[in-house]
Protein backbone atom coordinates (compact mmCIF):
# COMPACT_ATOMS: atom_id res chain seq x y z
CA UNK A 1 0.00 0.00 0.00
CA UNK A 2 2.86 2.39 0.79
CA UNK A 3 4.28 1.82 -2.69
CA UNK A 4 0.92 2.69 -4.30
CA UNK A 5 0.66 5.91 -2.29
CA UNK A 6 4.28 6.80 -3.10
CA UNK A 7 3.70 6.22 -6.82
CA UNK A 8 0.54 8.36 -6.74
CA UNK A 9 2.41 11.19 -5.03
CA UNK A 10 5.21 11.04 -7.60
CA UNK A 11 2.75 10.97 -10.51
CA UNK A 12 0.84 13.97 -9.10
CA UNK A 13 4.07 15.89 -8.54
CA UNK A 14 5.14 15.34 -12.17
CA UNK A 15 1.67 16.33 -13.39
CA UNK A 16 1.70 19.63 -11.47
CA UNK A 17 5.27 20.35 -12.59
CA UNK A 18 4.40 19.71 -16.25
CA UNK A 19 1.32 21.95 -16.06
CA UNK A 20 3.35 24.77 -14.50
CA UNK A 21 5.98 24.49 -17.25
CA UNK A 22 3.28 24.51 -19.95
CA UNK A 23 1.77 27.70 -18.50
CA UNK A 24 5.19 29.36 -18.36
CA UNK A 25 5.86 28.40 -21.98
CA UNK A 26 2.46 29.82 -23.04
CA UNK A 27 3.37 33.18 -21.50
CA UNK A 28 6.79 33.11 -23.16
CA UNK A 29 5.26 33.04 -26.66
CA UNK A 30 3.28 36.27 -26.19
CA UNK A 31 5.12 39.02 -28.05
CA UNK A 32 4.71 42.78 -27.80
CA UNK A 33 3.90 45.20 -30.60
CA UNK A 34 4.82 48.72 -29.45
CA UNK A 35 2.98 51.57 -31.17
CA UNK A 36 3.47 55.28 -30.49
CA UNK A 37 0.90 57.96 -31.23
CA UNK A 38 1.65 61.59 -31.93
CA UNK A 39 -0.94 64.20 -32.97
CA UNK A 40 -3.02 62.72 -35.80
CA UNK A 41 -0.87 59.68 -36.51
CA UNK A 42 0.92 56.55 -35.37
CA UNK A 43 4.67 56.76 -35.84
CA UNK A 44 4.60 53.16 -37.15
CA UNK A 45 2.91 53.48 -40.54
CA UNK A 46 2.58 49.74 -41.16
CA UNK A 47 3.81 46.49 -39.70
CA UNK A 48 4.53 42.93 -40.77
CA UNK A 49 4.60 40.18 -38.15
CA UNK A 50 4.34 36.41 -38.06
CA UNK A 51 1.20 34.62 -36.82
CA UNK A 52 1.04 34.39 -33.05
CA UNK A 53 -0.19 36.01 -29.89
CA UNK A 54 0.63 39.64 -29.27
CA UNK A 55 0.06 42.34 -26.68
CA UNK A 56 -0.25 45.84 -28.11
CA UNK A 57 1.63 48.50 -26.12
CA UNK A 58 0.34 51.96 -26.99
CA UNK A 59 2.25 55.13 -26.06
CA UNK A 60 0.64 58.58 -26.07
CA UNK A 61 3.31 61.10 -27.07
CA UNK A 62 1.24 64.27 -26.69
CA UNK A 63 -1.22 62.97 -29.30
CA UNK A 64 -4.40 63.80 -27.39
CA UNK A 65 -5.77 63.78 -23.87
CA UNK A 66 -6.62 60.08 -24.32
CA UNK A 67 -5.81 57.61 -27.09
CA UNK A 68 -6.46 53.97 -27.80
CA UNK A 69 -6.25 51.34 -30.51
CA UNK A 70 -8.77 49.72 -32.82
CA UNK A 71 -7.77 46.63 -34.81
CA UNK A 72 -10.01 45.26 -37.56
CA UNK A 73 -9.63 42.50 -40.14
CA UNK A 74 -8.93 44.27 -43.45
CA UNK A 75 -12.07 44.48 -45.55
CA UNK A 76 -14.43 44.59 -42.56
CA UNK A 77 -16.26 47.84 -41.86
CA UNK A 78 -14.06 49.54 -39.25
CA UNK A 79 -16.86 51.93 -38.26
CA UNK A 80 -18.86 49.03 -36.79
CA UNK A 81 -17.69 48.07 -33.28
CA UNK A 82 -18.84 44.48 -33.82
CA UNK A 83 -15.99 44.13 -36.34
CA UNK A 84 -13.33 45.34 -33.89
CA UNK A 85 -10.97 42.79 -32.38
CA UNK A 86 -11.78 43.70 -28.81
CA UNK A 87 -8.81 41.98 -27.18
CA UNK A 88 -6.59 44.51 -28.99
CA UNK A 89 -8.26 47.40 -27.18
CA UNK A 90 -5.99 48.85 -24.49
CA UNK A 91 -7.26 47.89 -21.04
CA UNK A 92 -7.30 51.57 -20.03
CA UNK A 93 -7.40 54.68 -22.25
CA UNK A 94 -3.85 55.97 -22.68
CA UNK A 95 -3.48 59.42 -21.17
CA UNK A 96 -0.89 61.95 -22.35
CA UNK A 97 2.65 60.80 -21.67
CA UNK A 98 1.61 57.30 -20.60
CA UNK A 99 1.78 53.80 -22.08
CA UNK A 100 -0.89 51.12 -21.72
CA UNK A 101 -1.28 47.55 -22.96
CA UNK A 102 -3.97 45.42 -24.53
CA UNK A 103 -4.91 41.90 -23.60
CA UNK A 104 -3.16 39.10 -25.52
CA UNK A 105 -4.52 38.98 -29.07
CA UNK A 106 -4.02 36.04 -31.42
CA UNK A 107 -3.31 37.10 -34.99
CA UNK A 108 -3.71 34.67 -37.87
CA UNK A 109 -2.25 35.11 -41.35
CA UNK A 110 -3.93 37.93 -43.23
CA UNK A 111 -4.21 41.70 -43.22
CA UNK A 112 -5.61 43.93 -40.52
CA UNK A 113 -5.98 47.69 -40.15
CA UNK A 114 -5.23 49.64 -36.98
CA UNK A 115 -6.17 53.19 -36.09
CA UNK A 116 -7.22 55.44 -33.22
CA UNK A 117 -10.61 57.17 -33.28
CA UNK A 118 -9.77 59.34 -30.22
CA UNK A 119 -6.71 60.87 -31.89
CA UNK A 120 -8.11 60.56 -35.37
CA UNK A 121 -5.45 58.72 -37.35
CA UNK A 122 -5.41 57.16 -40.80
CA UNK A 123 -5.88 53.40 -41.01
CA UNK A 124 -2.56 51.60 -41.19
CA UNK A 125 -1.98 48.04 -42.39
CA UNK A 126 -0.77 45.22 -40.14
CA UNK A 127 0.23 42.23 -42.24
CA UNK A 128 0.50 38.81 -40.64
CA UNK A 129 2.45 36.31 -42.76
Amino acid sequence: MKKVVSILVIVLAFTFNSNAQDKMMDKAVVKTIALEQTPGEFTEKGLTVSPGTYVFEISNNHAAEKVGLVLVKKGDDASKPENHIKTAYVTTAVTDGKTEKSNPTTLEAGEYVYFCPLNPTPQYTLTVQ
